[in-house]
């Protein structure tokens, strides 16, 4: 086990630990769920090429390949250029424009996640009042108000100002 496959082990580990991705941001919206599954499936997809790419190529046997060629000497070239050849690995280098901008991306999305979170937060508090101030038939216009002040405030105004008839009538 190599350390690069041991080092993507962990990564992939934490990240799936780290990474709810049964939160309801990531259910809320068909265009970030298809973003989501996108991704997930990219993700896949590099780990089986890293899977697939971890261990160098098996060697070659030109021996084998001579036995079914005519042209022995095409292949003993193909050797020699084979031997020959020595290609540099090839490294990616992250520039430093691409993770500062990834880097500001995490940020603001941090901060639309705190956001988010306290627009939940609200609206649990506006559910659970709605629940405990559940207007009924049975339940007198005090209570109401004693509810809903604004509303009772509007009623007041419109009782005041002799319109009686103001939300039905149509001018």
């Amino acid at each position: 086990m190599s350390v690069s496959f041991t080092s993507r082990r962990a990564v992939r580990s934490l990240a799936a630990r780290n990474v709810d991705w049964n939160s309801p941001i990531f259910k809320r919206d068909p265009e970030v769920i298809g973003a989501v599954n996108d991704f997930k499936a990219w993700v896949a997809k590099a780990e089986a090429k890293a899977e697939q790419f971890a261990s160098p190529p098996p060697a070659i046997d030109f021996e084998a390949t001579k036995k079914d060629v005519r042209d022995k000497s095409l292949v003993d070239s193909l050797e020699k250029f084979y031997k020959a050849s020595k290609p540099p690995p090839m490294t990616y280098e992250w520039s430093a424009e691409d993770k500062a901008s990834s880097l500001q991306q995490i940020e603001e999305a941090k901060s639309r996640e705190a956001f988010t979170a306290e627009l939940i937060e609200d609206a649990e508090k506006e559910i659970a009042y709605l629940k405990a101030n559940r207007t009924t038939r049975e339940m007198s216009f005090t209570e109401i108000a004693e509810a809903y002040p604004d509303l009772a405030d509007q009623v007041e105004a419109e009782l005041d100002n002799r319109e009686w008839f103001k939300d039905y009538i149509i001018k």
